[in-house]
């Protein structure tokens, strides 16, 4: 009986200390506001320790799309943003997703992943799919998908499942094509309005970032004549104002050590890590981390379009400064959804082949509507802000019409 009632009391004192250290990170109740989160669910299992955390932000559109991510700092405020990113984001995309995002509190190295996955997959079942479609993210790859899907036992549980599962495998670059895309349909349209060339061919285009998303742009534009005049990594960056040789510079993408850098390019100088976005380019391509254009230098670049391949990589105080020295920056709400509408036709059941047509003609579709929208009034405003209009006029519409819809299913019952 003393066990019974010292176990009962170590499982109630870790569960008052998993609220109380949620509740330290942030006061969940300050997410809400007119869009959502419509449910924000905490879990936790004693045995393993794993604290869970799952935010369905709106489901307006359809389930909340978003990836599962394991970090040891993570908070629910960190997880409400990426979910809200992703409402925008799907409802730019046009796509019928909502914004969605999980993630587990820990050191992925510290634990078994896949435990601690499962039981939050256990946990979290009832959600999913119809609540919300998980994807890859950070510290979560093919492997720990499959465990989830398994454990949910749907396959539209989740997008970035493993080729033999039905998945459509980020690596063939679908993120990198639709920057590529996004890119073709800006000069189309923007060189009416910018001193800008209309077409790839001879492009000066430097990119920020030589991982997956990075080296398949470079390809893409290279294949149709741009020239990369600037790559950088961990380690520097490469650069060269003739244009880098891509078919042997891809080598170096992915590198995890100083020897397979990019800084090695043949017939290419090397630069400083930073450098790379104060090169003479036509087009620059942040594809690595968050907040690396802000009003300290933006007054430095050197390039007529910033085209946001990384989230968050421009701060608003330096996309307003761009904005005033007339370059233009496409977000990177609009530049980077290749890879979630390459997950919505893996979640369709579709072929790589028929992923890509999707993409293509999705990103181009949307890339006219920002641009036009953003310059149709008397005031040219951000693409961005053109942006999170059409996307929140969306979403509205579709609160509006569910809202209808149940008001009507309420009539019908009385």
């Amino acid at each position: 009986m003393s066990n019974l009632k010292s176990i009962t009391e170590d499982f109630q004192t870790h569960q008052v200390l998993a609220f109380e250290k949620l509740l330290e990170d942030v006061n969940v109740t300050a997410f809400n506001d007119n869009w959502g989160p419509e449910k924000v669910v905490q879990v936790y299992d004693p045995d393993l320790r794993m604290e869970g955390i799952l935010i369905i932000d709106n489901t307006a559109l359809g389930p909340g799309k978003g990836g599962f991510r394991i970090r040891a700092d993570l908070t629910p405020l960190e997880v409400f943003k990426l979910a809200r990113t992703m409402t925008w984001k799907c409802a730019l995309a046009d796509l019928p997703f909502g914004g969605a995002k999980g993630g587990i509190r820990a050191d992925p190295y510290l634990i078994d992943k896949l435990k601690h996955l499962k039981s939050f997959a256990r946990a979290v079942s009832a959600y999913m799919p119809n609540d919300w479609v998980a994807a890859p993210d950070m510290n979560i790859g093919e492997r720990e998908i499959r465990a989830l899907v398994e454990v949910i036992g749907d396959g539209k549980a989740a997008t970035g499942k493993p080729e033999d599962m039905g998945g459509i495998p980020h690596e063939l670059g679908t993120t990198g094509f639709g920057v590529g895309v996004c890119i073709e349909s800006t000069l189309k349209l923007m060189s009416q309005f910018i001193p800008i060339q209309e077409t790839v061919e001879d492009l000066k285009v430097a990119i920020q970032g030589f991982g997956n998303v990075g080296s398949e742009l470079g390809m893409y534009l290279a294949n149709r004549g741009a020239k990369i005049v600037a790559i950088s990594d961990f380690w520097g960056a490469a650069y060269n104002p003739d244009g880098i040789e891509m078919k042997t510079a891809v080598k170096h993408a992915y590198a995890t050590q100083e020897k397979q850098s990019c800084i090695h390019c043949k017939n290419a100088r090397r630069i400083g890590r930073d450098e790379i976005l104060e090169v003479d380019c036509d087009v620059l391509v942040p594809a690595a981390v968050g907040g690396v254009i802000t009003e300290t230098n933006a007054g430095k670049l050197k390039t007529k379009i910033v085209v946001e391949a990384a989230n968050n990589p421009t701060t608003r105080e330096g996309e307003e400064t761009l904005f005033r020295r007339g370059i233009l920056v496409l977000p990177d709400m609009l530049a980077n959804a290749g890879g979630v509408i390459g997950s919505y036709a893996e979640y369709l059941g579709k072929s790589p082949d028929a992923a890509f047509t999707l993409i293509d003609s999705k990103i181009r579709e949307n890339t006219t509507k920002v641009l036009e929208s953003s310059v149709a009034g008397d005031v040219v405003i951000l693409p961005r802000d053109a942006a999170m209009m059409i996307a929140k006029e969306r979403v509205l519409k579709a609160m509006i019409s569910r809202k209808e819809n149940r008001e009507d299913q309420k009539g019908k019952g009385r």
